[in-house]
């Protein structure tokens, strides 16, 4: 019997219509190649591989990958593999840009990292199709006035859209929360684009380090900028210094960014 292990954070989902809703969602076909975050006891990776398409599943808990690669020793078209995403190499799975997929029901302590480091790091995915906190994923395609430094990343790199609520009575363990099923559609970037966001959340992280906070203040205290000077460049951005960091627009941050770009 598969145990989760409350470590990992494991909450297995059991509702097959919900399985295959998410396969649905993220237009999986048999042309595809899947890169599944976290495999758990493989009733998702069932149904992704129902499709043809090529799956990788890459999974953490050491006592389960014994499991799934004895459940799918037949699959051809699925490869099962024992690894940290956080630190998996994905030169090993060979995967190019934009020809392949992410899915996965994502633990909640894991989030933020993971979608740092696959919208940031890792070669563009076609699509990204993740379970989370219903929590986060509000956060996620929270606007202006409720932004959040997460949802800031995200949408720097993607367009994201909630599809589904799922209740935690779907889940075993139960969890304490509800979760959802956000899509993230990456933007196609190039090497310049890429190079003036990452500028653009260096300076977001020093305004949101002070945490509701002005912007004059929280970047006071984390730029070799005379406050009477900052308070100039905000002017010359169009932005109140009095405002706070969640209620600035991508533009904005856009704009503020190229003005202070000597100063951090």
């Amino acid at each position: 019997m598969i145990r989760p292990s409350r470590k990992l954070g494991q909450n297995f989902l059991r509702n097959a219509s919900i399985l295959k809703s998410i396969v649905e969602m993220a237009e999986i076909s048999a042309s595809d190649t899947v890169l599944e975050v976290g495999a758990g006891t493989g009733l998702l990776t069932e149904k992704l591989a129902e499709t043809g398409a090529k799956i990788i599943a890459v999974e953490k808990d050491r006592n389960l990958v014994p499991v799934l690669q004895t459940k799918f020793k037949n699959q051809k078209n699925v490869t099962m593999i024992e690894g940290d995403i956080l630190r998996f190499d994905l030169n090993l799975i060979k995967v190019e840009p934009w020809k392949y997929k992410v899915v996965g029901n994502i633990p909640y302590y894991l989030t933020s990292q993971l979608l740092r480091r696959v919208l940031s790091e890792w070669p563009s995915p076609k699509l990204i199709l993740f379970m989370v906190q219903k929590e986060v994923a509000q956060r996620i395609v929270a606007k202006p006035s409720k932004m959040s430094l997460l949802a800031l990343s995200v949408r720097f790199y993607a367009d994201a859209k909630i599809l589904k609520y799922i209740s935690k009575g779907n889940f075993r363990p139960v969890p304490k929360v509800d979760s959802a099923l956000i899509k993230m559609t990456p933007k196609d970037q190039g090497p310049t684009e890429k190079e003036q966001v990452e500028k653009i959340m260096k300076l977001a992280r020093l305004a949101f380090n002070g945490k509701r906070k002005q912007l004059l203040n929280s970047l006071s205290a984390g730029l070799s900028l005379p406050r009477a000077a900052l308070g100039k460049k905000l002017q010359e951005a169009g932005i109140d210094e009095k405002r706070r960091p969640e209620s600035l627009t991508l533009n904005e941050w856009r704009k503020l960014s190229q003005i202070l770009s000597l100063q951090f």
